[in-house]
């Protein structure tokens, strides 16, 4: 789960923040609030959220102070800003400070919920990467398919015998209607199977596994992106690289200038 703060200085607002939105649903949980900027960054210190929304003015210290602060401190989080009508210079450097988002009072609710959105494709991007740029022992693991693998063989067998095709046959062309055929099951079953003992789609365990082999291939420097993108299943480059990037961040070739940088 997202860990969120709340640091408005409106208790209307912030109490409403916290009690109106469906949180839950976009895997978010609030750990805390704060009245101003000062008591913000206290809470911040304190509980490390992963994401913050605050106002921008506020008494004792503005919302950018905390979190420009917080930053020289080397304590990082993703941030979404609640701003006014007349305060958008200060949403710009809010902005140049790579914030998510910012977003006018009085709140839309699904302006809201789209920069949430993308706060947690973020998250998981900087997880991605954290797994990627590790130590040596977790530097080749970004999807580990066989804890899968693990946790279904005790949960249901279709699903277990699913993921031991991809593991298999990641590299041709594959889809969960001929998995699904191939398992004497109904691919509406499957699928449904793999949201409820996953919490993911066939389609991301397929991508997730491809995007883990291709990285092994990028590392050893041996292949053109082109032969990767074929060799691990993808038949369209373009495809791939797009499909690297939503997990990984950056774009393959971005990637590997990155690891030879190092």
């Amino acid at each position: 789960m997202i860990k969120v703060l709340i640091v408005e200085d409106e208790e209307i607002i912030r109490k409403g923040l916290i009690g109106t939105i469906d949180w839950e649903s976009k895997g978010c949980i609030i750990i805390g609030e704060a009245i101003n900027g000062l008591d913000g960054m206290e809470k911040i210190i304190q509980n490390f959220p992963d994401l913050v929304i605050t106002d921008i003015k506020m008494p004792k210290m503005s919302g950018l102070e905390m979190v420009k602060e917080c930053y020289l401190r080397g304590i990082r989080f993703e941030t979404i800003l609640l701003t006014s009508y007349g305060e958008f210079e200060y949403a710009k450097e809010g902005i140049n400070l790579g914030v998510i988002d910012y977003i006018l009072k009085p709140l839309d609710e699904e302006l809201l919920y789209s920069a949430l959105d993308k706060v947690k494709q973020r998250v998981e991007e900087q997880k991605n990467l954290k797994k990627i740029t590790g130590n040596e022992e977790e530097k080749n693991s970004f999807f580990d398919i066989d804890s899968h693998i693990e946790k279904a063989r005790a949960q249901n067998k279709y699903v277990y015998k699913a993921l031991k095709n991809i593991k298999e046959n990641y590299s041709k062309k594959m889809n969960i209607v001929d998995v699904s055929e191939e398992l004497e099951v109904s691919s509406g079953y499957l699928s449904r199977k793999f949201k409820e003992e996953l919490d993911e789609t066939f389609l991301e365990i397929v991508n997730k596994y491809r995007v883990e082999k291709s990285i092994k291939l990028l590392l050893e420097q041996e292949l053109k992106m082109y032969e990767i993108s074929d060799r691990v299943g993808f038949t369209d480059y373009k495809h791939f690289c797009n499909v690297f990037k939503k997990y990984m961040g950056v774009a393959p070739g971005e990637f590997i200038k990155n690891e030879v940088s190092k």
